[in-house]
């Protein structure tokens, strides 16, 4: 097959229909109170180099002939979802410095009038991209809305920037069969073609509170025909945002465009789970002659992986061919309430794109931030062999710690004082850290960062391990982000996340911890990217040269910094055309 199918996506939020227009977070009973504090609406707490719009609402890329593409819901009326939401539209040399461009797609035709929705991209064999999008109508002379899928392409394809999008007539290219429930058929996925020669997407159902991953067929990318059987179920409830890629063989870090599906040993497919707002995924073998997946881990449907235990959302991955590597981005909300994105005039950012790949143990995926990253660091600040003793912390020194990248090597010289570990958290971390927060001491731990934090530490934003102990001997590594003292306003949904790290990464008694500090985003990756976390937070008086960074150690075991170094991040430079 002639084709070199890019595997790129378009990452975009959906809202369910029964959603209210901030769905992707707990919703504040509060949040109709008028007054919103300075604090929250200061610019101290805007992002400096993660992705967000000059202003209003957004939520998720593609490259093509040498430019990263990055299209992402956005409300020109406001910080909020509603029928005005278009495709906007930025464009990269770097993955970090961003311009935007006027919007790619918006509301036009009949089958999308009510609104366009999440889709991927794909780029053919003669190099032009195909953008496939669910759209929304409304059943006429009622209010009953469905699901469809249209497609898009560009309208000059020779124009690397992909300016002006063009619908054709014959869309929609897909509607809900009737079986299907039309209200809950949405985010087709990146296109692939099969050994037969027939193309193929993944498009997101629910049936009953059984989430499916619908196979459609085509021949002319035109009319599809969708299989008898879905790709892949669950009893996890709707599937949204559908995520379906080959991986490398075990600890290579190679990316795989979706041509190389026949071929790859092993397939990942992960999907957003609107009920708990997280994103799982299973490991598994695509069999492309009957297009089914099977996870290798028989219960993996019900004890997924996740890529992020914080705020991360609707993500997607590309295939970037230039550095050949696959790319994830996911979306990230607020955590504060809609009165004070109105007030602040922005909600939503993208999580710094993370290159991921299988690890060694063929088990999990690794994520780590795209090098590209590193080109901000400046004013680089290291710390080698320091002991820091139980119910102790030093500060690292910084000039301004709200905007850091930080790197730590942990060494544990015992691992004899570790608490046993009760197994009834064992499908449970987040539950395990809200019991054992960073201020509860312990035996090995709680060590690890105090980030965004106060002179005084008044305000500070946990992110650290723990070290427990099961009966058959054997560590047990919990990892968390303990933002119930990250800001002294009440207002605030401040929760304790957390994610077990395979206790593999403790074996020579070392672990390490990355942490991308950016003014109200914390960032962070356990053991080399195995485990990660990503925290909203909205400090009052940790902000700007306010902040200040330390490592602390409230368990009764010493805690050895074998190797940190610390730096400080430029912004990066986002344009308008």
């Amino acid at each position: 097959m002639a084709s070199h199918v890019a595997g790129a996506l378009v990452s975009l939020l959906l809202l369910q229909l029964a959603v209210t227009s901030h769905g992707v977070r707990r919703i504040l009973a509060s949040e109709a109170t008028a007054a919103v504090p300075p604090s929250i609406t200061s610019p101290e707490l805007r992002t400096g180099y993660h992705f967000q719009p000059s202003k209003n609402w957004m939520n998720g890329p593609m490259y093509y002939r040498g430019l990263y593409h990055l299209f992402y819901q956005y409300n020109p009326n406001g910080p909020a979802w509603d029928h005005s939401v278009v495709w906007g539209h930025s464009v990269s040399l770097d993955l970090v410095n961003w311009m935007t461009l006027e919007p790619a797609i918006s509301p036009s035709i009949d089958s999308d009038k009510f609104g366009c929705w999440s889709g991927s991209a794909t780029i053919l064999p003669d190099d032009t991209p195909m953008i496939v999008y669910t759209g929304i109508n409304r059943i006429q002379g009622n209010n009953t809305f469905y699901q469809v899928q249209n497609v898009a392409y560009p309208k000059n394809a020779s124009d690397p920037l992909l300016r002006e999008w063009v619908k054709p007539s014959y869309n929609p290219i897909i509607s809900p069969e009737a079986d299907l429930n039309a209200t809950q058929f949405r985010d087709p996925t990146t296109a692939w073609q099969g050994p037969d020669g027939l193309w193929r997407l993944l498009v997101g159902n629910e049936k009953g509170q059984e989430g499916r991953a619908l196979v459609y067929r085509s021949s002319n990318r035109k009319e599809w025909r969708r299989a008898e059987e879905p790709l892949h179920s669950a009893m996890t409830a709707m599937w949204e945002c559908p995520d379906f890629f080959p991986v490398a063989d075990a600890g290579s870090e190679d990316g795989l465009d979706v041509t190389s599906s026949r071929d790859a040993a092993k397939h990942v497919l992960k999907s957003s789970l609107p009920f708990m707002w997280n994103d799982c995924y299973t490991i598994g073998t695509y069999d492309a002659g009957t297009d089914k997946y099977v996870p290798d881990d028989p219960s993996g449907d019900y004890n997924r992986r996740r890529y992020d235990y914080g705020t991360f959302y609707a993500s997607k991955t590309f295939y970037d061919p230039a550095k050949k590597r696959r790319v994830l981005w996911g979306w990230v909300n607020e955590s504060d309430t809609a009165t004070a994105d109105a007030a602040k005039g922005w909600a939503g950012i993208q999580s710094i794109p993370r290159k991921v790949w299988l690890d060694a143990g063929g088990k999990q995926l690794v994520q780590w931030p795209v090098e590209e990253v590193e080109s901000l660091r400046v004013n680089q600040t290291t710390v080698s062999e320091v002991v820091v003793k139980h119910g102790k912390h030093i500060e690292i020194e910084m000039y301004e710690a709200c905007q850091a990248d930080v790197e730590v090597v942990f060494e544990i010289p015992c691992l004899n004082k570790a608490e046993p570990f009760d197994p009834s958290f064992s499908n449970d971390a987040e539950k395990l850290c809200n019991v054992k927060g960073a201020d509860v001491g312990g035996g090995v731990g709680p060590f690890g960062l105090w980030v965004l934090a106060s002179s005084d530490l008044e305000e500070r934003t946990a992110v650290f391990f723990r070290v427990f102990r099961a009966y058959d001997g054997k560590p047990v590594l919990l990892m968390c982000s303990d933002t119930t003292r990250s800001s002294l306003s009440t207002d605030l949904y401040k929760p304790r996340v957390a994610g077990y790290v395979d206790a593999d990464n403790i074996a020579d008694g070392k672990i390490s911890l990355r942490t991308l500090i950016d003014r109200s985003v914390i960032e962070s990756f356990g053991a080399g990217g195995k485990t990660c976390i990503l925290s909203r937070v909205y400090p009052t008086i940790a902000t700007g040269r306010d902040a200040h960074l330390f490592v602390f150690n409230n368990g009764e075991e010493d805690i050895k910094i074998k190797h940190l170094t610390a730096w400080e991040m430029n912004n990066a430079h986002s344009t308008d055309q």
